[in-house]
């Protein structure tokens, strides 16, 4: 999760498309044209880059034929784009090996002060910290579409969470994930992180750190690995987002499309973790809400990012600026690398449904904030879903 203080931004209201592998939108040849044609995904899962593509990224300083052999590390200005046709994800095997899962523990993000004051519109006073709980092992019995993301940026190796969710092109075959906009791009400082990738039921088992040093993959990575070949946020957080000060919070959220790292099995995500979530884009005010469930895998300490935890509560409301949607808030001592990890409230068919994601809580830990999902969010989920559904 991103920390708060009192700087604050407005947003604008569009969304655009993040692309892993691949193009989509105008670019500088091409303004207000078609978007490029994706990558293809060949029958063993991995992402082939369009030659145009290639061509242009080479004019950029990218060679995507050494991308693999180290030259994502490179994080020179000029060379972490912002432009989302030149968002590259390439699927380089084995990066994330257990140590290096084990390692990343650094949250995308920095802790600052507590003091949120000059808050507009309707803000509840602050929660009681409710204490994480750990989620009983084995992980996949109970919260089997809740994981772990990896990723790169100019920092080093960073984590966040996410929730595998259904797609309504592909009923009961879902390849899509929910988690926070913060997680795939830096927002207004910086582009697209590299080398996302999540592994479902991360340390299924509950280990303590020392005993996963000398654990098999399968056990940290029970469903293996899958590499994101798209990805979307919102403008909001492309234009607005900052890691401190709640900027662009509101539209902090994000769908990533993954395929399998070792090729297709012939299955999707959902069917290999056997669950996800719907989400509920018309979710009820918080008046009407009696609890909502976060879950995540805490890295900043108490934490060390290597088991899953929850939070249940009643949630408040929390308005950074009147003209921005309104977010949830509630109590959990979850620290940052909660970041992404879904908020499950009773939908409104009375199921359990996604409702909203971690994006900030203050540097004590005290609650967490989630944005409110409305028809830009749906946007997104709608676009992912479109994108993919002929696959």
């Amino acid at each position: 999760m991103r920390r708060i203080r009192p700087t604050l931004a407005v947003a604008s209201i569009a969304a655009v498309l993040a692309l892993a592998a691949t193009g989509c939108g105008p670019s500088e040849d091409n303004a207000g044209g078609e978007p490029s044609a994706p990558a293809s995904l060949p029958a063993d899962g991995k992402i082939t880059i369009p030659d145009d593509l290639k061509d242009r990224l080479k004019e950029r300083g990218i060679d995507l034929d050494n991308w693999k052999n180290g030259e994502w590390k490179n994080w020179d200005r000029d060379k972490w784009l912002r432009e989302a046709q030149d968002f590259v994800n390439p699927i380089i095997e084995d990066l994330w090996d257990p140590d290096r899962m084990r390692d990343a523990e650094k949250p995308p993000e920095q802790p600052v002060d507590n003091d949120i004051s000059g808050d507009e519109g309707v803000t509840d006073p602050a929660p009681a910290p409710v204490d994480a709980q750990a989620v009983a092992a084995p992980y996949r019995t109970s919260t089997a579409e809740a994981g772990k993301v990896f990723f790169d940026g100019p920092q080093g190796s960073m984590v966040c969470s996410a929730t595998v969710v259904k797609d309504p092109a592909r009923p009961g075959k879902s390849n899509m994930v929910w988690t926070a906009g913060h997680c795939v791009h830096a927002g207004k400082s910086g582009g697209w992180y590299r080398n996302i990738a999540f592994v479902p039921s991360y340390n299924d088992g509950a280990k303590e750190t020392a005993e996963l040093e000398k654990a098999p993959k399968e056990e940290i990575a029970p469903y293996g690995v899958w590499w994101g070949d798209w990805a979307q946020t919102s403008d909001q957080w492309i234009s607005q987002g900052a890691a401190t000060g709640g900027q662009g919070a509101a539209y902090d959220y994000a769908v990533i499309h993954v395929t399998p790292e070792k090729g297709s099995t012939g299955k999707s995500l959902e069917e290999t973790v056997g669950s996800a979530l719907p989400v509920d884009f018309g979710a009820p005010a918080v008046p009407k809400i009696q609890s909502m469930t976060a879950t995540g895998y805490p890295a900043a300490p108490p934490y060390d990012g290597q088991k899953m935890f929850q939070c249940a509560d009643k949630p408040g409301r929390l308005s950074l600026k009147a003209e921005e949607p309104t977010m949830y808030r509630i109590g959990c001592t979850m620290t940052g690398g909660s970041s992404g990890g879904g908020w499950v409230a009773q939908g409104r068919d009375g199921k359990p449904a996604l409702v909203s994601n971690t994006s900030i809580g203050p540097v004590t830990a005290g609650w967490l904030a989630g944005p409110r999902l409305g028809k830009e969010a749906e946007g997104i989920y709608k676009a992912v879903s479109d994108k993919f559904a002929g696959q």
